[in-house]
C-alpha cells in the first residue's frame, strides 16, 4: 500500500513539474510570436554547450596572456555585432550593437540588472551603488550623486599637493621610470583625501606601514575581482584565502576612520566637537554621507564602491594616455603648445573645460582604450533585444528571465562604420569633426547607471597632464611595445608606462 501511495506521489510530482515545463514552453512561444522574436543563427563554435567549461578556460588563457579584449575583438568580427555562447553553465548574448546597447541600459532598464556581481564583488565592496539594483541602488545613488556636484568636482586645490609629490618622484635626469603604478599611487592618494578627509599618501607611504598594508591588501582583492565575476554561479565553489585577509585588512583600515569620524559626530567628550577656529573645513565625501546615514556598514560600502571607481579609472585612463603620448611626439607637440598657452599658471576648472586638444586626447584615450571594456547585464524578466535575431541578424532576439546580456565597449569603440576607416588608428582630431557616436561611445557607460564621477575623473585627469607638461617639456618611449591589455576591472597597460621625461 505505502509503495502504491510513494509511486503515486512521484508521479503526481512528475506531471506538475512536466507540466509546469509545458506551460512555460506555450508562455515563452507566445512571447515570442507577439514580439517577432526569432533565434540567433551567429554561435560561438564550442566542444559542448552544456557547461561552456572550453570558452571558461580559453578566457582565463587569454586573460592570462594579455589577449582577452583582442579575441572578442576578433569573435566580433568573424561573427558579427551580437553572437551567442555558452560558459560556466549559463548562455550569453554577446552585443557590440548600439539598439540593444540602448535597450538594456536605458530603454528597457529595468528588464536588466546586475544580477551575481554583489555575490562576486559583495565580499570587499559590499552592498553600494556598483553591486546592487531596484531600490537599493536607488537609495546608494541618492546618497552619492550629490557629493559630486560641480562645486565639488572643480575644487582643485586639493590635487595640487599630491600632484607636486607625483612630479616629485619623476626623475629629472633621463633616467626611465615607470609612470603607471605612480599614477596608481595618486589616485588612490587624492581618492582617499576626497573620500575620506584623510589621505593614505601612498606615494610616500612606508613599506610595513598602515597605510601600505591597505594599499597592498586593497590592489590584491581588487585583481581578483574580475575573475570571481566571471565564476558565476560556481563562485562560492571559490575559496581564495589570500583575498580573504585582503578584504579584511581594507574594511578594518575603512571602519577605523569611519568610526573617527562617528566619533567626531557624536562625540562622548562635548568639548571635542568645539571648533575653536572658526574657518569653514574642506569638503570631505564621508562628512557629507555622514548627514544621511550613520550605519557604518553602509558607509563603508558605499566609500569602498566610490573608491574603486574614483581611483582606478582615474590612473587606468592616465596610464593609456601617456602610453600613447610617449610614442607620438605629434600629439605631444600639440598638446605641449595647448598647455604653453596658460604660460605656466595653475589651471582652474575653467580653463580645462576651454582646452580642446586636451579634450579630443582623453576622448580618444576612452575610445581606443575604454577603461572599462566590457559589461553586462542579466535579464530581470522574460524581455527583448530589438536586434539580433534571423540569418541577417535584423530580428527581435528573446532573452529569458535570468539571461545575461554581455556588450563589449573595446569593440564597439573600434567599429568603422562609427569611426570611419581609420578607426583603429590613434587619433585626436577625429572629435574636432562634427562626430557623434552617441552610444556608440559608452566610456563612462549609460542611462540611469551612467558614472556619476564622470567629471570628476576627467577633471582630475585633466589637470594632472596639464601639471606634468608644465613641469616636463619632453618624453621618451624607454619600453618600444605596442600596448598591451592588462585587464582586471578596469583596463590598463599590461607593460606599464616606461619612459623618460626632460624637464623645462
Amino acid at each position: 500500500m505505502d509503495f502504491t501511495l510513494r509511486n503515486i506521489g512521484i508521479l503526481v510530482s512528475l506531471l506538475v513539474v512536466v507540466s509546469w515545463y509545458i506551460e512555460k514552453a506555450i508562455r515563452i512561444a507566445r512571447f515570442k510570436k507577439q514580439h517577432g522574436c526569432k533565434p540567433i543563427y551567429n554561435r560561438l563554435p564550442q566542444l559542448e554547450r552544456v557547461v561552456g567549461v572550453d570558452l571558461y578556460r580559453t578566457q582565463i588563457s587569454a586573460s592570462k596572456e594579455g589577449r582577452i579584449l583582442e579575441l572578442a575583438q576578433g569573435r566580433y568580427d568573424r561573427y558579427g555585432m551580437t553572437w551567442s555562447a555558452r560558459m560556466m553553465g549559463q548562455t550569453y548574448v554577446n552585443t557590440i550593437d548600439i539598439e540593444n546597447i540602448k535597450t538594456i541600459l536605458a530603454t528597457n532598464f529595468k528588464d536588466f540588472g546586475l544580477g551575481q556581481r554583489e555575490e562576486a564583488f559583495g565580499a570587499m565592496l559590499g552592498r553600494g551603488i556598483f553591486t546592487t539594483d531596484g531600490v537599493r541602488w536607488e537609495h546608494s545613488r541618492a546618497l552619492v550623486r550629490p557629493n559630486f556636484t560641480r562645486a565639488q568636482v572643480a575644487d582643485l586645490d586639493s590635487f595640487e599637493a599630491h600632484i607636486q609629490q607625483f612630479i616629485s618622484k619623476i626623475p629629472r635626469d633621463g633616467t626611465t621610470v615607470d609612470l603607471q603604478p605612480l599614477f596608481f599611487r595618486l589616485t588612490l592618494d587624492t581618492a582617499t583625501e576626497f573620500l575620506f578627509g584623510e589621505s593614505v599618501k601612498s606615494l610616500n607611504s612606508i613599506a610595513g606601514s598602515e597605510e601600505d598594508s591597505f594599499q597592498q591588501a586593497y590592489d590584491l582583492a581588487q585583481s581578483r575581482l574580475a575573475n570571481r565575476g566571471r565564476l558565476g554561479k560556481l563562485i562560492h565553489l571559490c575559496s581564495d584565502r589570500e583575498f580573504d585577509a585582503a578584504c579584511k585588512t581594507v574594511h578594518q583600515f575603512v571602519d577605523k576612520i569611519i568610526f573617527k569620524s562617528l566619533e567626531k559626530l557624536h562625540p562622548r567628550d562635548a568639548e571635542k566637537s568645539i571648533d575653536g577656529n572658526g574657518r569653514p573645513e574642506r569638503y570631505v565625501f564621508l562628512t557629507e554621507m555622514l548627514k544621511s546615514t550613520t550605519d557604518p556598514k553602509q558607509l563603508r560600502d558605499e566609500l569602498l564602491n566610490i573608491l574603486l571607481a574614483g581611483r582606478d579609472t582615474t590612473a587606468s585612463l592616465l596610464s593609456n594616455t601617456f602610453h600613447v603620448l610617449a610614442r607620438r611626439p605629434d600629439i605631444w607637440k600639440k598638446l605641449k603648445a595647448e598647455v604653453d598657452g596658460l604660460q605656466g599658471l595653475k589651471p582652474n576648472y575653467e580653463t580645462l573645460r576651454n582646452m580642446k586638444y586636451l579634450k579630443y586626447l582623453l576622448n580618444e584615450s576612452l575610445r581606443l582604450y575604454p577603461v572599462v571594456p566590457n559589461n553586462a547585464r542579466f535579464a530581470n524578466k522574460d524581455t527583448v533585444l530589438p536586434r539580433g535575431g534571423g540569418p541577417n541578424g535584423e530580428s527581435p532576439v528573446f532573452i529569458p528571465k535570468g539571461g545575461i546580456v554581455a556588450y563589449h565597449v573595446y569593440a564597439m569603440h573600434r567599429r568603422k562604420d562609427i569611426y570611419g576607416p581609420d578607426a583603429l588608428e590613434f587619433r585626436p582630431e577625429r572629435w574636432a569633426s562634427d562626430l557623434r557616436p552617441s552610444w556608440g561611445y559608452l566610456p563612462f557607460n549609460g542611462g540611469p547607471r551612467i558614472c556619476v564621477g564622470q567629471q570628476f575623473a576627467l577633471t582630475e585627469a585633466s589637470y594632472t597632464i596639464v601639471r606634468l607638461l608644465q613641469a616636463f617639456g619632453g618624453i621618451e618611449d624607454r619600453d618600444g611595445s605596442a600596448w598591451t591589455e592588462q585587464l582586471s576591472l578596469t583596463c590598463c597597460s599590461a607593460n606599464g608606462v616606461k619612459v623618460a621625461m626632460t624637464p623645462r
